[in-house]
This record gives structure tokens, C-alpha cells and sequence, in this order.
């Protein structure tokens, strides 16, 4: 018998915007869906206090990558401890998920191709051509890289290569 479910599946705890919150990345990732939504019955109501056929729970996959959204009240918030990377293969990619990600999202949150979007979740949007700069055997070269990024909120691959200097 295979096992059907991933090893290990992210668990995202909202107060109650789990089902917004997976149509919203759904909508921004592709290779995307949702595939399942349950709801809250009366067993237990006195435990959680959801009213019965409230979402409970959203099961989506981004880019082939299981999640589950749980609306569990307001008992924890997200913090930047916990991130997801978005790897991007150019800027246009990297503007792409950053400009959709980070609208409505905290701005002061913003630092280095990390953002926290509307619903509290961090990301980084990061270049994969970013790992290769900060990997160049040059260290003063690697080092220049590591300047430019620090000072940037959204990653730019072109002030990147720029401060490199190849």
C-alpha cells in the first residue's frame, strides 16, 4: 500500500480567513488548487466555539506543494520565525509574486526579498541567480552582492549585478 499523503504538509493557523487566504495564493501560484473544505459539526463546540459549517480546514497545494489552512481563532498570529521561499528564475518573476504578495501586506515588513503579506504569512522572493552571486569564489564580489541586497527591499537582479561588478 502507498502512502498518499506527503510527508510533511505545512499547517497555516488563521483566526478565520483560512478559506480567503488559500483562494488568494491559489489564485497567485500556478500549478495550484484547492482540494478540499471542511467544516466545523456541533461535536465539540464547546472546546473550539466555531459555529457548526464554519471552515475548519482547507486543504491546497501550491506548485505541487501540499498545505493545509486551519481556522482556529484568534490564539496565534504568524511571525517572521516561520517563511516560505518563492525561488524566481528572473525579475519578472521576482516582480510578479512580489507585487501580488505584498499588496495589502505590512510594508514595514519588507527587507531583503522578504514581505509579509495580508493575511501575516511571510515569504521571500528570492532570485535564483541571488545564490550564485553570494557563492562567486571572489569574496570581495560575493561581498558587494551581500551589500547591495541588504539595502533592497524587493531583490533586483540588474542593481545586483551591477554592484558584482562582472
Amino acid at each position: 500500500m502507498t502512502n498518499k499523503f506527503q510527508k510533511i504538509t505545512p499547517n497555516l493557523w488563521f483566526d478565520s480567513h483560512a478559506e480567503q487566504a488559500a483562494k488568494y495564493y491559489v489564485s497567485i501560484f500556478e500549478n495550484s488548487r484547492i482540494d478540499g473544505i471542511k467544516y466545523y459539526g456541533k461535536e465539540g463546540y464547546e472546546i473550539h466555539g466555531q459555529e457548526e459549517g464554519t471552515v475548519i480546514t482547507v486543504d491546497f497545494k501550491l506548485e505541487g506543494q501540499n498545505f493545509v489552512a486551519l481556522n482556529g481563532g484568534p490564539h496565534f498570529k504568524f511571525n517572521e520565525a516561520i517563511s516560505f521561499i518563492v525561488n524566481c528564475d528572473s525579475q519578472e518573476e521576482v516582480d510578479y509574486y512580489w507585487d501580488n504578495l505584498s499588496e495589502g501586506g505590512d510594508e514595514q515588513a519588507q527587507q531583503c526579498g522578504w514581505l509579509k503579506d495580508k493575511f501575516g504569512v511571510s515569504w521571500q522572493i528570492v532570485p535564483t541567480v541571488l545564490t550564485e552571486m553570494l557563492n562567486d569564489p571572489d569574496p570581495e564580489k560575493a561581498g558587494r552582492v551581500m551589500s547591495a541586497m541588504l539595502q533592497m527591499k524587493k531583490i533586483n537582479i540588474k542593481e545586483l549585478k551591477e554592484a558584482k561588478g562582472d
